[in-house]
Protein backbone atom coordinates (compact mmCIF):
# COMPACT_ATOMS: atom_id res chain seq x y z
CA UNK A 1 0.00 0.00 0.00
CA UNK A 2 1.19 3.41 -0.97
CA UNK A 3 0.41 6.84 0.30
CA UNK A 4 -1.57 8.94 -2.59
CA UNK A 5 -3.87 12.13 -2.44
CA UNK A 6 -7.78 11.15 -2.62
CA UNK A 7 -9.43 12.88 -5.70
CA UNK A 8 -10.55 15.95 -4.54
CA UNK A 9 -14.13 16.31 -7.24
CA UNK A 10 -15.44 13.19 -5.88
CA UNK A 11 -13.78 13.54 -1.98
CA UNK A 12 -16.39 12.83 0.91
CA UNK A 13 -16.01 12.48 4.74
CA UNK A 14 -16.20 8.53 4.42
CA UNK A 15 -13.79 8.46 1.55
CA UNK A 16 -11.51 10.91 4.13
CA UNK A 17 -12.18 8.53 6.53
CA UNK A 18 -11.28 5.65 4.26
CA UNK A 19 -8.09 7.29 3.68
CA UNK A 20 -6.78 8.26 6.97
CA UNK A 21 -7.52 4.71 7.87
CA UNK A 22 -5.18 3.61 4.82
CA UNK A 23 -1.58 4.78 3.84
CA UNK A 24 -0.94 7.21 7.17
CA UNK A 25 -2.16 5.51 9.83
CA UNK A 26 -0.01 2.48 8.83
CA UNK A 27 2.87 5.45 8.80
CA UNK A 28 1.70 6.73 12.03
CA UNK A 29 1.26 3.18 13.61
CA UNK A 30 5.08 1.86 12.26
CA UNK A 31 6.63 5.24 13.93
CA UNK A 32 4.83 4.63 16.75
CA UNK A 33 5.86 1.21 17.30
CA UNK A 34 9.44 2.19 16.06
CA UNK A 35 9.89 4.71 19.24
CA UNK A 36 8.27 1.63 21.85
CA UNK A 37 10.90 -1.07 20.05
CA UNK A 38 13.49 1.40 20.84
CA UNK A 39 12.14 2.19 24.74
CA UNK A 40 11.17 -0.87 25.06
CA UNK A 41 15.11 -2.55 23.86
CA UNK A 42 16.79 0.48 25.52
CA UNK A 43 15.23 -1.01 29.07
CA UNK A 44 15.98 -4.36 28.17
CA UNK A 45 19.29 -3.34 27.46
CA UNK A 46 19.32 -1.08 31.09
CA UNK A 47 17.57 -4.34 32.88
CA UNK A 48 20.39 -6.35 32.00
CA UNK A 49 23.36 -4.52 32.71
CA UNK A 50 22.27 -3.23 36.11
CA UNK A 51 21.61 -7.18 36.90
CA UNK A 52 25.38 -8.10 35.87
CA UNK A 53 26.75 -5.52 37.68
CA UNK A 54 24.44 -6.62 40.91
CA UNK A 55 25.28 -10.22 40.10
CA UNK A 56 28.86 -9.33 40.11
CA UNK A 57 28.57 -7.66 43.47
CA UNK A 58 26.57 -10.76 45.16
CA UNK A 59 28.71 -12.84 44.09
CA UNK A 60 31.91 -11.07 45.25
CA UNK A 61 30.35 -10.87 48.67
CA UNK A 62 28.98 -14.38 49.35
CA UNK A 63 32.20 -15.92 48.79
CA UNK A 64 32.90 -17.47 52.16
CA UNK A 65 36.67 -17.27 53.49
CA UNK A 66 37.89 -15.03 50.67
CA UNK A 67 40.82 -13.71 52.12
CA UNK A 68 41.76 -10.25 52.29
CA UNK A 69 43.43 -10.79 48.95
CA UNK A 70 40.07 -11.60 47.83
CA UNK A 71 38.47 -8.78 49.46
CA UNK A 72 41.29 -6.32 48.54
CA UNK A 73 41.33 -6.70 44.58
CA UNK A 74 37.28 -7.20 44.79
CA UNK A 75 36.34 -3.78 44.95
CA UNK A 76 38.88 -3.16 42.07
CA UNK A 77 37.32 -5.81 39.98
CA UNK A 78 33.67 -5.14 40.75
CA UNK A 79 34.30 -1.38 39.36
CA UNK A 80 36.11 -2.35 36.14
CA UNK A 81 33.17 -4.81 36.09
CA UNK A 82 31.19 -2.07 36.18
CA UNK A 83 32.98 0.26 33.90
CA UNK A 84 33.17 -2.16 31.04
CA UNK A 85 29.13 -3.79 31.86
CA UNK A 86 28.16 0.44 31.20
CA UNK A 87 30.32 0.75 27.93
CA UNK A 88 29.08 -2.15 26.40
CA UNK A 89 25.40 -1.43 27.36
CA UNK A 90 25.77 2.40 26.00
CA UNK A 91 26.99 0.73 22.54
CA UNK A 92 23.99 -2.02 22.19
CA UNK A 93 22.02 1.19 23.07
CA UNK A 94 23.19 3.23 20.11
CA UNK A 95 23.70 0.10 17.41
CA UNK A 96 19.61 -0.67 18.93
CA UNK A 97 18.69 2.91 18.07
CA UNK A 98 20.50 3.24 14.12
CA UNK A 99 18.63 -0.32 13.91
CA UNK A 100 15.27 0.47 14.90
CA UNK A 101 15.31 4.15 13.35
CA UNK A 102 16.60 2.42 9.69
CA UNK A 103 14.29 0.04 10.02
CA UNK A 104 11.27 2.29 10.60
CA UNK A 105 12.71 4.96 8.35
CA UNK A 106 12.88 2.43 5.29
CA UNK A 107 9.28 1.44 6.17
CA UNK A 108 7.83 4.74 5.70
CA UNK A 109 9.40 5.50 2.68
CA UNK A 110 7.72 1.84 1.38
CA UNK A 111 4.50 3.17 2.52
CA UNK A 112 4.82 6.58 0.94
CA UNK A 113 5.73 5.21 -2.09
CA UNK A 114 9.17 6.12 -2.62
CA UNK A 115 11.06 3.14 -4.86
CA UNK A 116 14.08 1.86 -2.22
CA UNK A 117 15.37 -0.16 -4.92
CA UNK A 118 17.72 2.90 -6.29
CA UNK A 119 18.10 5.01 -2.93
CA UNK A 120 19.58 1.61 -1.67
CA UNK A 121 21.70 1.01 -4.86
CA UNK A 122 22.96 4.95 -3.95
CA UNK A 123 23.68 4.45 -0.48
CA UNK A 124 25.63 0.80 -0.99
CA UNK A 125 27.75 2.94 -3.72
CA UNK A 126 28.31 5.76 -0.65
CA UNK A 127 28.67 3.48 1.79
CA UNK A 128 31.45 1.70 -0.11
CA UNK A 129 33.06 5.44 -0.51
CA UNK A 130 32.61 6.06 2.50
CA UNK A 131 34.15 2.72 4.05
CA UNK A 132 37.31 3.34 2.12
CA UNK A 133 37.20 7.30 3.41
CA UNK A 134 36.21 5.97 7.21
CA UNK A 135 38.93 2.58 7.58
CA UNK A 136 40.94 4.38 10.14
CA UNK A 137 37.75 5.68 12.13
CA UNK A 138 35.55 2.07 11.75
CA UNK A 139 39.48 0.13 12.95
CA UNK A 140 39.76 2.44 16.38
CA UNK A 141 36.11 1.84 16.65
CA UNK A 142 35.95 -1.96 16.50
CA UNK A 143 39.46 -2.04 18.14
CA UNK A 144 37.68 -0.02 20.52
CA UNK A 145 35.04 -2.78 21.28
CA UNK A 146 37.13 -5.39 21.62
CA UNK A 147 39.94 -3.89 24.18
CA UNK A 148 36.24 -2.71 26.34
CA UNK A 149 34.51 -6.52 25.78
CA UNK A 150 38.06 -8.00 26.54
CA UNK A 151 38.74 -5.72 29.59
CA UNK A 152 42.10 -5.32 28.57
CA UNK A 153 42.88 -2.12 30.82
CA UNK A 154 40.85 -0.02 32.58
CA UNK A 155 40.85 3.77 33.89
CA UNK A 156 43.78 2.97 36.58
CA UNK A 157 45.72 0.88 34.76
CA UNK A 158 49.33 1.94 34.19
CA UNK A 159 49.86 0.22 30.64
CA UNK A 160 52.53 0.45 27.95
CA UNK A 161 51.01 0.60 24.32
CA UNK A 162 54.46 0.79 22.96
CA UNK A 163 54.58 4.37 22.49
CA UNK A 164 54.25 5.78 25.78
CA UNK A 165 53.96 4.28 28.98
CA UNK A 166 51.11 6.37 31.52
CA UNK A 167 48.35 5.87 33.80
CA UNK A 168 45.06 5.14 32.06
CA UNK A 169 42.61 8.15 32.61
CA UNK A 170 39.06 7.83 29.95
CA UNK A 171 39.24 5.24 27.72
CA UNK A 172 36.32 5.68 24.62
CA UNK A 173 35.51 3.33 21.32
CA UNK A 174 37.97 5.93 19.67
CA UNK A 175 40.78 6.90 21.67
CA UNK A 176 42.76 6.03 25.05
CA UNK A 177 43.52 8.54 27.39
CA UNK A 178 47.24 8.61 29.03
CA UNK A 179 49.09 10.49 31.52
CA UNK A 180 52.68 9.42 31.82
CA UNK A 181 55.15 9.92 34.93
CA UNK A 182 55.73 13.53 32.93
CA UNK A 183 52.49 14.72 33.60
CA UNK A 184 51.77 14.89 29.89
CA UNK A 185 48.78 13.94 28.39
CA UNK A 186 48.60 11.13 25.28
CA UNK A 187 45.72 10.60 23.52
CA UNK A 188 46.40 7.09 21.23
CA UNK A 189 43.71 6.06 18.73
CA UNK A 190 42.99 2.51 19.56
CA UNK A 191 43.62 1.19 15.92
CA UNK A 192 47.02 2.40 16.07
CA UNK A 193 47.75 0.08 19.22
CA UNK A 194 49.24 -3.39 18.39
CA UNK A 195 49.82 -4.53 22.07
CA UNK A 196 49.15 -3.28 25.59
CA UNK A 197 51.59 -4.46 28.55
CA UNK A 198 49.01 -3.64 31.65
CA UNK A 199 51.52 -3.42 34.59
CA UNK A 200 48.65 -2.97 37.17
CA UNK A 201 45.35 -5.44 36.18
CA UNK A 202 43.96 -6.88 39.23
CA UNK A 203 47.66 -6.73 41.03
CA UNK A 204 50.88 -5.23 41.00
CA UNK A 205 54.20 -6.87 42.19
CA UNK A 206 56.52 -4.95 44.49
CA UNK A 207 60.33 -6.02 43.93
CA UNK A 208 62.98 -4.54 46.63
CA UNK A 209 67.07 -5.32 46.18
CA UNK A 210 68.58 -4.82 49.54
CA UNK A 211 72.28 -4.70 48.95
CA UNK A 212 74.74 -5.58 52.11
CA UNK A 213 78.63 -5.81 52.33
CA UNK A 214 80.05 -9.13 51.14
CA UNK A 215 82.00 -9.96 54.11
CA UNK A 216 78.03 -9.85 56.01
CA UNK A 217 76.41 -12.61 57.53
CA UNK A 218 73.50 -13.47 54.73
CA UNK A 219 71.63 -15.60 56.57
CA UNK A 220 71.46 -12.74 59.67
CA UNK A 221 70.32 -10.18 57.07
CA UNK A 222 67.74 -12.34 55.70
CA UNK A 223 66.47 -12.97 59.23
CA UNK A 224 66.21 -9.25 59.95
CA UNK A 225 64.45 -8.79 56.55
CA UNK A 226 61.78 -11.23 57.40
CA UNK A 227 61.13 -9.81 60.66
CA UNK A 228 60.65 -6.51 59.12
CA UNK A 229 58.24 -7.70 56.51
CA UNK A 230 56.44 -9.67 58.78
CA UNK A 231 55.87 -6.84 60.83
CA UNK A 232 55.02 -4.59 58.00
CA UNK A 233 52.39 -7.70 57.07
CA UNK A 234 50.63 -7.23 60.29
CA UNK A 235 50.51 -3.35 60.06
CA UNK A 236 47.12 -2.09 60.04
CA UNK A 237 48.13 0.57 57.63
CA UNK A 238 49.21 -1.99 55.13
CA UNK A 239 46.62 -4.53 56.06
CA UNK A 240 44.26 -3.87 52.64
CA UNK A 241 47.38 -3.01 50.57
CA UNK A 242 49.29 -6.04 51.01
CA UNK A 243 47.79 -9.30 49.51
CA UNK A 244 50.28 -11.56 50.87
CA UNK A 245 52.97 -11.68 53.24
CA UNK A 246 56.06 -10.76 51.23
CA UNK A 247 58.37 -12.80 50.45
CA UNK A 248 62.18 -12.76 51.02
CA UNK A 249 63.39 -14.81 48.40
CA UNK A 250 67.14 -14.63 49.14
CA UNK A 251 70.33 -13.61 47.69
CA UNK A 252 69.61 -12.31 44.19
CA UNK A 253 72.81 -11.61 43.07
CA UNK A 254 76.93 -11.49 44.05
CA UNK A 255 79.21 -9.12 41.97
CA UNK A 256 81.63 -5.93 43.17
CA UNK A 257 81.70 -7.24 46.75
CA UNK A 258 77.89 -6.50 46.69
CA UNK A 259 75.24 -9.14 47.94
CA UNK A 260 71.99 -8.43 46.89
CA UNK A 261 68.81 -9.98 48.54
CA UNK A 262 65.55 -9.71 46.74
CA UNK A 263 62.38 -8.99 48.17
CA UNK A 264 59.16 -9.73 46.69
CA UNK A 265 55.90 -8.44 47.61
CA UNK A 266 52.17 -8.78 46.00
CA UNK A 267 49.66 -5.48 46.42
CA UNK A 268 46.84 -4.19 44.82
CA UNK A 269 46.63 -2.33 41.65
CA UNK A 270 49.25 0.56 41.62
CA UNK A 271 50.27 0.54 45.70
CA UNK A 272 53.67 -0.94 44.53
CA UNK A 273 55.72 2.44 44.73
CA UNK A 274 54.68 3.56 48.31
CA UNK A 275 55.25 -0.64 49.46
CA UNK A 276 58.66 -0.25 47.93
CA UNK A 277 59.76 2.99 49.79
CA UNK A 278 58.40 1.94 52.81
CA UNK A 279 59.91 -1.40 53.05
CA UNK A 280 63.57 0.12 51.97
CA UNK A 281 63.22 2.11 54.83
CA UNK A 282 62.18 -0.93 57.66
CA UNK A 283 64.98 -2.70 56.10
CA UNK A 284 67.35 0.42 56.58
CA UNK A 285 66.55 1.15 60.37
CA UNK A 286 66.33 -2.69 61.23
CA UNK A 287 70.09 -2.93 59.75
CA UNK A 288 71.61 -0.42 61.59
CA UNK A 289 69.74 -1.58 64.94
CA UNK A 290 71.25 -5.49 64.33
CA UNK A 291 74.51 -3.96 63.10
CA UNK A 292 74.61 -4.98 59.32
CA UNK A 293 76.21 -3.10 57.33
CA UNK A 294 75.59 -2.04 53.03
CA UNK A 295 78.61 -1.65 50.69
CA UNK A 296 80.60 1.14 50.98
CA UNK A 297 80.56 2.82 47.92
CA UNK A 298 84.09 2.66 45.70
CA UNK A 299 85.78 6.14 44.84
CA UNK A 300 86.94 6.00 41.18
CA UNK A 301 90.59 6.94 41.01
CA UNK A 302 91.58 9.94 40.46
CA UNK A 303 94.71 12.72 41.47
CA UNK A 304 94.73 14.19 44.73
CA UNK A 305 93.66 13.26 48.41
CA UNK A 306 90.25 11.09 48.97
CA UNK A 307 87.77 13.07 50.87
CA UNK A 308 87.29 12.43 54.42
Amino acid sequence: MTLSMPDLSTLTWAGVGDWLAGAPLLILTTVVLGVVARWVLHRLIDRVVATATSRRAEHLARIPGAGRALQAVGGVANARHVQRTETVGALLKSITTFVVFGITALTVMSLVGIPLGPMLASASVGGVALAFGAQSLVKDFLSGVFMIVEDQYGVGDVIDTGEVVGTVENVSLRVTQLRDAGGMTWYVRNGEIIRIGNKTQGWSTAIVDVPIAYDQDVEKAITVIRDVVGVMDDDDAFKNILLEEPNVVGVESIANGVITIRIIAKTIANEQFGVQREMRERVKAAFDRAGVRSPQPVMPPYGGAAPQ
